[in-house]
């Protein structure tokens, strides 16, 4: 059977930057570049993003094309053994995709509760009640325990996240070409309105100030510069079957390099663009200080808090409301489908299943699955598990990406393949060769090591602080991550078992594959 492929290549890159360009861009890049001098943040963020983010989101979008197939078999085109990595990064996408739809329902709900920050507004305890306004609605205990707690508005929005995200990707890329081009405008039209608003309120300039004017001595922070890669590589979508998956669908014709730069280019500037709507919105209500590297505490408690403190006029404040949660829709369902897109897509192309039957399953799969976080211990699991994934496993598989491809096999041909389309401009060797040789495994393994180090400063126990056992640690941290790492043999031992009654794995190299 032929390969779908995207209807244009306008409609491939709005749905690779509507990928990109998530709740992550929305409320962790302000955060991070709150905690660590404004400019100095945005500094090495933009250094990370041409030494790091750029080449690897070049290499799988190539490879994918290349070889039509999704991670697991594009890697194992490269080599039998470089196919674990592969299932790694599916075991990546399919556990976020799980939690983050749990994060997309929390914000379809406040999308609907917009109405009550109109009563909010002027009230003696309208701050307090805005702030507790989403606490309150999910039911949370802020532990992990809980399950018998169980918030309905949550679960419906759940429904609601689920089945928005079906609909988007029921036929492959066709379907997601039809939604992309809604779902990547609307919230840069919606972040522009905000913006505009944002920096016309008395204080605002002081908000831009601290966001563009470098604290040089955040540099000497080492901290600083673990964020900005990590906000670099998770932005981007690598490392989690995306890409491959959306290279797959790409036409031989396609010009990688030069739409590689552009949805880099675009992910940095909605980063920037919600910077500046949460800096000059925060600190022209005298919040600025508030803000957090937290993402999720910064949009459901800092923000409300800041909403209701917009104006005097209480349809206003609730209009406004009803903007920016709407944005936050539409930023998360395109990274939503494009997890679940780069999941499915690997699980039919591996075992020969048909894509929309595969879609269908893994979304009520999924869905039953993230009803656990509907509880009132949701929050704390999700908050574990979510560190684990982007500290640990997303990390180690961005490095043995870049060592299956820059060590183990010959880099010139994956090279030879961003650069086959285009003629003004061309990945320059000295850009790639080091980038995915060297400097990606070096860096992410710094990445890695530092987060390693700095968990076991803690007792091994991430959030012990916030009251998090041992136990829930080696729940919803080592064993995500001893799943993902094992979870191309599990693979293998379903394939063996699979070979008895006839099926034939793809066995190509990636020569084999002809243009």
């Amino acid at each position: 059977m032929a390969r779908e492929n995207w209807s244009s290549r306008s409609t491939f890159i709005l749905a690779s930057i509507g990928s990109a360009v998530g709740l992550g861009n929305a409320w962790r890049f302000p955060g991070l570049a709150a905690k660590h001098g404004g400019g100095a943040f945005l500094l090495v963020y933009l250094v990370a993003l041409f030494l790091l983010g750029i080449p690897l989101l070049s290499m799988e979008i190539a490879m994918g094309r290349k070889i039509s197939q999704g991670v697991p078999g594009t890697l194992r085109a490269v080599n039998k053994k470089a196919e674990h990595i592969g299932w790694i990064a599916v075991s990546n996408g399919l556990f976020i995709s799980v939690y983050y739809a749990v994060v997309f329902a929390w914000v379809i709900l406040m999308f609907f509760l917009s109405f009550k920050f109109a009563g909010f507004t002027g009230a003696e305890d309208g701050v307090a009640q805005a702030s507790s306004l989403w606490l309150e609605t999910i039911k949370t205990t802020g532990t992990t325990s809980g399950y018998d707690i169980i918030s309905t508005p949550v679960l419906l929005c759940l429904i609601i996240a689920w089945g928005s995200c079906y609909y988007c990707i029921r036929n492959g890329s066709q379907s997601v070409g039809k939604v992309v081009k809604y779902t990547v405008s609307l919230p840069v039209i919606c972040l522009i309105i905000l913006a505009v608003r944002g920096m016309t309120m008395p204080g605002a300039g002081d908000g831009l100030a601290k966001l563009f004017i470098p604290d040089w001595s955040a540099l000497a922070d080492s901290t600083l510069w673990v964020d900005a890669i990590g906000q670099v590589f998770y932005s981007l979508s690598v490392a989690m079957a995306i890409m491959f998956a959306y290279g797959s669908y790409l036409k031989k014709d396609t010009n990688v390099a030069v739409d590689t730069i552009i949805i880099a280019l675009a992910d940095m500037f909605i980063s920037v663009l919600a910077a500046i709507v949460m800096f000059s919105t925060m600190s022209g209500t005298g919040m600025l200080d508030n803000m957090t590297a937290s993402g999720i505490s910064t949009a459901f408690i800092v923000y409300p808090q800041a909403i209701v403190n917009l104006t005097s006029s209480p349809i206003l404040n609730a209009g406004f409301a009803f903007i920016f949660y709407f944005c936050l829709i539409t930023l998360a369902i395109d990274s939503l489908f494009s997890i679940v897109e780069g999941t499915t897509t690997a699980i039919s192309d591996k075992f020969k299943i048909n894509k929309k039957k595969t879609t269908i399953t893994m979304c009520i799969i999924e869905f039953f699955i993230g009803i656990f976080f509907c509880s009132g211990a949701g929050l704390a699991w999700l908050d574990i598990i979510d560190n684990f994934i982007n500290s640990y496993t997303l990390v180690l598989t961005g490095i043995l990406e870049a060592v299956a491809v820059g060590w183990f096999f010959k880099t010139s041909k994956v090279l030879e393949e961003i650069n086959r389309n285009t003629n003004k401009f061309k990945m320059p060797v000295g850009w790639f060769y080091p980038s995915i040789k060297v400097i990606t495994p070096v860096v992410l393994t710094f990445l890695f090591v530092w987060n390693i180090v700095s968990l076991f400063k803690n007792g091994g126990i991430y959030g012990a602080s916030d009251g998090y056992s041992l136990a829930s640690n080696i729940i919803g941290g080592w064993l995500i991550i001893a799943i993902s790492v094992f979870s191309g043999a599990i693979i293998k031992l379903v394939v063996n078992r699979m070979k008895k009654k006839g099926y034939q794995e793809d066995d190509r190299t990636w020569d084999s594959f002809n243009d």
